[in-house]
């Protein structure tokens, strides 16, 4: 019986390596070390080495330690490329929380060195507070970029801290951004008063399917005195609430674009 020809491979170019290590590192339970990366892609050590560099360089992979993780490249792009689909998932959550809470909820997507606020629903009687649509927002004067860079790992936090320390504010101390965050990811959620305006105050949580990698954060905004600690645990669970609902509709997304 005639054998049937074998399909000869193209020999694997320096971008099909590249990419390789990309999503090796993307798709690993834990931040992997060069040789588990080497062996799982395929490659000699050395050669994984000099690509991992230059990936390191260009910020699609990280480097912590002897381990590796995504690059802020990597969060930039899935950002980009999913914010049609993503403000089209989550408008209806963002409808029903504002219309619970009867504050603004908007939708926020981490950026290189803040957020940026994508979706917003304000009801009217909130008109006199802006909505900071297309707004890029930074992590010492928001709550949502914090609840954001909260999510993240510490490794990959050093782009926002640079961030706040240009613009002059603290890193350390109990007012610093380090605390900040440190009570973020502790509560699981972020909270600002005044910070950017004297009576106006949010409470922001990260949609986190895997961690260390948020996808977005959901926040209400409102008068100071409607998310006060009277008011607090009420909102708290509310948007606990409606993140639980967006990452089950993004999952679900998700399998259906893979099918």
């Amino acid at each position: 019986m005639p054998q049937a020809p074998q399909v000869r491979q193209a020999p694997r170019t320096a971008v099909d390596k590249a990419l390789d290590l990309i999503e090796a590192v993307g798709r690993a339970p834990r931040p992997p070390r060069l040789t588990e990366l080497a062996d799982e892609v395929g490659l000699h050590r050395a050669t994984a080495y000099r690509i991992l560099v230059d990936l390191v360089r260009r910020g699609w992979v990280l480097r912590a330690d002897d381990r590796y993780l995504p690059g802020t490249a990597v969060l930039l792009l899935s950002a980009r490329a999913a914010h049609n689909s993503l403000t089209s998932v989550a408008r209806p959550v963002l409808e029903k929380l504002s219309a619970q809470t009867g504050l603004m909820a908007n939708l926020q997507v981490l950026e290189s060195d803040g957020s940026r606020v994508v979706d917003v629903v304000r009801p009217d009687r909130l008109a006199m507070i802006s909505t900071l649509l297309g707004d890029r927002l930074p992590a010492h004067r928001f709550a949502g970029p914090l609840a954001l860079v909260a999510a993240l790992t510490p490794e990959a936090r050093g782009p926002y801290l640079d961030a706040a320390r240009a613009q002059g504010h603290p890193l350390d101390g109990d007012t610093g951004l380090l605390a900040d965050i440190a009570r973020a990811e502790a509560a699981g959620h972020a909270v600002e008063h005044g910070r950017n305006d004297q009576f106006v105050a949010s409470v922001s949580r990260a949609v986190v399917p895997v961690p260390g990698a948020p996808v977005c954060a959901i926040t209400l905004v409102g008068p100071a005195a409607e998310i006060d600690e009277e008011h607090l645990p009420t909102l708290r669970d509310a948007l606990a609430a409606a993140v639980d609902t967006l990452t089950g509709l993004l999952s679900r997304a998700g399998g259906e674009a893979d099918v």
